[in-house]
């Protein structure tokens, strides 16, 4: 069987505060890498300390691509992250350098490596009604109107669950088809110029997880978080939008906690007990979804260190796996 003679990627993937980052920079750093962020959050301008960016003194180590790409009111489908990012990674190789993709984005990690199903595209003005309607009388009752129109997705999808409840029903408005429908379809995807090694980087006992999420929240609160999110409420297109919790980057995990915590919904104790119990949550969900990723190795950052070093130099090659 020949070689794959493509050149070399890695995908760095697992929970949040798993310690992704710092091993992205360090490999990045080691073998003379790009980083390409794949994380929902990050492509925000103005979410920086909740979202856990890299600091601009990081950002001065390595290269960094695929952040602060959209303001805070915008959006942005998996569909435009995956064009731009395969972008990003064909000019990285032909930079003759190591395209490290790091984050805990599951659907932007899909999107990428495996193609997303055809969908019609985003329509603010049934967006903005679905999102109207959801302010009036409450996202359970909109997931009771999405069963009836497509009950495969209603299965799948939490109540609770408001963006991807309101994805459903614009797709059903647009098209008059689920979505279900539509993700039966096949993937078309544009190929990688590359071999990648999925590598999934999470502690082995899930309390340990959990204190470094407790450890990291407590640090942002240090570092300002509150301040941040009083920034953004003092946009004028933040201010001036009729649903803003509802915005998909105020939906990342420890903003809207911020944000209702600031309109006097629960005092400084009880938000930081829900932005830390939603980000274990969130936590979860991408436990959730990495163990359905057939050909992804699993690794404890600490107690694997070792094992890792020796599978991503071998993985790379005699060459690549030196350090530099």
């Amino acid at each position: 069987m020949a070689t794959d003679q493509r050149p070399p990627a890695i995908a760095l993937m697992g929970p949040t505060a798993s310690g992704k980052t710092a091993l992205a920079l360090a490999w990045a750093e080691r073998l003379g890498g790009e980083i390409v962020s794949v994380d929902s959050a990050l492509v925000y301008r103005g979410l920086d300390i909740g979202a856990a960016k890299p600091d601009p003194a990081e950002r001065a180590r390595i290269p960094h691509h695929m952040l602060d790409l959209r303001d805070p009111w915008q959006t942005y489908s998996a569909a435009e992250f995956a064009e731009r990012a395969h972008a990003e990674v064909v000019a990285i190789l032909a930079r003759g350098r190591v395209p490290i993709l790091a984050g805990g984005t599951g659907l932007y990690f899909r999107a990428l490596l495996q193609g997303l199903s055809p969908m019609p595209a985003a329509d603010p003005a049934v967006r903005a009604a679905i999102a109207a309607e959801a302010a009036a009388h409450g996202w359970p009752v909109l997931h009771a109107r999405l069963a009836e129109v497509d009950p495969a997705a209603a299965a799948r999808i939490r109540p609770g669950d408001a963006q991807r409840v309101q994805r459903a029903l614009e797709v059903h408005r647009i098209s008059g088809r689920g979505i279900s429908d539509w993700q039966r379809q096949p993937r078309p995807r544009v190929r990688l110029p590359c071999r990648v090694l999925k590598l999934a980087i999470a502690p082995r006992e899930r309390r340990l997880l959990h204190a470094r999420i407790e450890q990291r929240f407590d640090a942002m609160l240090a570092a300002g978080f509150l301040e941040e999110v009083r920034r953004l409420r003092a946009l004028p297109e933040l201010q001036a939008h009729p649903a803003p919790l509802e915005l998909p980057a105020l939906r990342a995990v420890g903003y809207r906690q911020a944000w209702e915590h600031l309109d006097g919904a629960a005092d400084r104790a009880a938000f930081r007990d829900r932005a830390i119990f939603a980000t274990r949550q969130l936590a979860k969900r991408q436990f959730t979804w990495l163990r359905g990723q057939l050909d992804l190795r699993w690794f404890d950052p600490e107690a694997d260190a070792g094992r890792l070093q020796r599978a991503i130099a071998a993985f790379l090659g005699h060459e690549h796996g030196r350090c530099r």
